[in-house]
């Protein structure tokens, strides 16, 4: 892997962290079925769904964007992307709704479409794919058909999808498990930070930053 490449990716992983420290994005799901079952097992067990749901989000956007950057070159997303990150913000702005369904009672697949609903109803995709176009192989007459091009955008959005889904997985494991074993989930009433306010002016941010640069 290409020097480039690496600041792009460390910046994914780090999304994938900020998103893993958000409560509504896993962790607090994770204690609550640990505290229901009173056993630590039932959080590391519901980690699996919570990070797989999380990655095939991120999966699917970054996997139609490789294989349109085939014949598109990614110049060709920039103002749909942006447009898309900054209105996605200004509803997060306006309206702060989560998915809800299921209840507590609910298996490995329903976790793991919750957390896909979850990191798709947030952006989490389209918070990517301005860093993941920058690292595919661009669109250049002939070549952007050849097996190699396709291969590399395959395997870049791969690495990008592991790489948001590990920084997700360190840091909701390492929430779960503070708040589970150590100081509780009253410390949500004492020391909350509004993460949603925080991840919607990122998104506008990104949106306005993906036009101009």
């Amino acid at each position: 892997m290409d020097f480039e490449h690496l600041l792009p990716l460390g910046t994914i992983l780090l999304m994938g962290a900020f998103h893993g420290i958000n409560p509504g994005m896993g962790w607090l799901f994770a204690v609550a079925l640990g505290l229901q079952e009173r056993r630590l097992g039932a959080v590391w067990r519901a980690l699996i769904p919570l990070t797989l749901g999380h990655a095939l989000a991120i999966a699917v956007v970054v996997l139609i964007a490789a294989i349109a950057g085939i014949a598109l070159p990614a110049s060709s997303f920039k103002l749909p992307v942006a447009i898309t990150l900054a209105a996605l913000g200004v509803y997060r702005l306006i309206r702060h709704s989560h998915f809800r369904g299921g209840g507590m009672r609910v298996g490995m697949g329903g976790l793991t479409v919750w957390s896909f609903l979850m990191a798709t109803c947030h952006g989490a995709g389209l918070m990517v794919l301005p860093l993941f176009l920058g690292m595919v192989t661009p669109a250049e007459g002939a070549i952007c058909h050849t097996p190699d091009s396709i291969s590399t955008n395959t395997a870049m959005a791969v690495t990008s999808t592991l790489a948001h889904g590990a920084g997700y997985l360190m840091v909701t494991a390492a929430a779960a498990w503070v708040v589970f074993t150590k100081v509780g989930v009253g410390i949500i009433r004492s020391a909350w930070i509004n993460l949603d306010l925080i991840w919607a002016v990122a998104l506008i941010a990104t949106g306005i930053l993906t036009f101009a640069l």
